[in-house]
């Protein structure tokens, strides 16, 4: 257990488990201290009555007293105060993910337009091992919603999209999650053999949430640690957690489980970066640098056109003249045009694209420290 200095010198306790209610340790807590909010709230299912399955047998379902709500008005009020003290806890740029069921997710959704986060997308995770709909009065219940939103409209939120796609098989990330519930040696029991917690997520879904949108060493909260779900995925990616849960049992069960995850290798926990986030590089340096020479010609892919480059970095071609950018776009007809995959230069009778020589300048950059001017 750690704790750290943050800028309001409060103490951040650091992959520690907090006892008590929710709210009241969010508002002791130093605000502008956490980078993600991860919360997996009461459902308030409203449940009457026991549900059995067709040979007599009782469904094991939520009817803890955590999960019961006099009314929809207490409910919400519930809601407004823990949403509240979650957006005084995160940074300036951080985010928050809810997730939730039809009994609720939609009254999570409105609290946090109403609270000023700003919502960035809602996911489907589909169950592909849901519990069947044993009474035949309604659909099979088969998917959750997670809402992602940041702090404010404008936060500048992680979103690591090449780790993601990464995870996709190199295609991009869609926002429906087929992903089956917690089920056999993950799924936590207590003495008797029973579920330790009814509604524990599965580790998958949280692997998916913290590498989309953290990185090694931000700090996660969890507001609703249950049995430690998003501290043991955190513990393992090098992110630092703060769980917070009143019940006694669950605290025990999440404490045993944490103690038993080995964090990752640090080398091990870097991920494929964004794009966006690597250094600009102006087309000019590269001719200023003489990697391409003014009067030089470049080819778009399939020789269709083709352009000079010009002493101040820019292209002229069929009296188009501007930059790599402007004059491909211009050619093609099109609105954009990413210059640096569009044109190419020919090298010993081969067509090399232009991008090349920008990730020679960026890995130059990188062993020496510096960056473009």
């Amino acid at each position: 257990m750690t704790t750290r200095m943050t800028a309001a010198e409060g103490l951040l306790p650091l992959n520690q488990i907090l006892a008590g209610d929710c709210i009241e340790v969010m508002n002791s807590l130093p605000a502008g201290s956490v980078d993600l909010i991860f919360a997996d709230p009461p459902y308030n299912l409203q449940l009457k009555g026991e549900l059995h399955r067709p040979d007599n047998s009782k469904v094991d379902a939520v009817d803890d007293h955590w999960d019961q709500f006099a009314s929809f008005a207490t409910y919400d009020a519930f809601t407004k105060q823990w949403l509240a003290a979650a957006k005084r806890l995160l940074k300036p740029n951080g985010a928050i993910w809810v997730i939730g069921s039809y009994h609720n997710v939609f009254r999570l959704g409105a609290e946090l337009q109403n609270q000023g986060f700003w919502l960035l997308n809602d996911v489907v995770w589909r169950k592909s091992n849901p519990m069947p709909n044993f009474k035949g009065k309604r659909l099979t219940n088969a998917h959750e919603t997670l809402i992602w939103a940041s702090r404010d409209e404008a936060a500048k939120y992680t979103f690591n999209y090449e780790a993601l796609k990464a995870l996709n098989d190199g295609v991009q990330m869609r926002s429906d999650w087929v992903i089956p519930l917690c089920t056999g040696h993950e799924r936590l029991k207590d003495e008797n053999g029973d579920k330790a917690h009814p509604t524990q997520k599965p580790e998958a879904l949280l692997h998916r949430v913290i590498v989309a949108t953290t990185n090694p060493g931000d700090v996660v909260l969890d507001p609703f640690f249950g049995t430690g779900t998003t501290g043991a995925v955190a513990k393992m990616l090098g992110r630092d957690f703060i769980g917070i849960e009143r019940e006694a049992e669950y605290r025990n069960a999440a404490s045993e489980r944490i103690a038993r995850v080995r964090r990752f290798d640090a080398s091990a926990l870097e991920v494929s970066g964004s794009r966006r986030a690597e250094p600009r590089v102006p087309f000019g340096q590269v001719v200023e640098r003489g990697m391409l020479r003014p009067g030089e010609e470049l080819f778009s892919l399939g020789n269709r056109f083709k352009a000079k480059v010009r002493a101040d970095g820019t292209l002229i071609g069929n009296d188009v003249k501007g930059s790599i950018h402007q004059v491909g776009a211009a050619l093609e007809g099109a609105p954009s045009c990413n210059g640096w995959t569009y044109w190419h230069f020919k090298r010993d009778g081969k067509m090399v694209p232009i991008d090349i020589l920008r990730q020679q300048i960026r890995a130059e950059m990188e062993a020496d420290g510096t960056r473009p001017h």
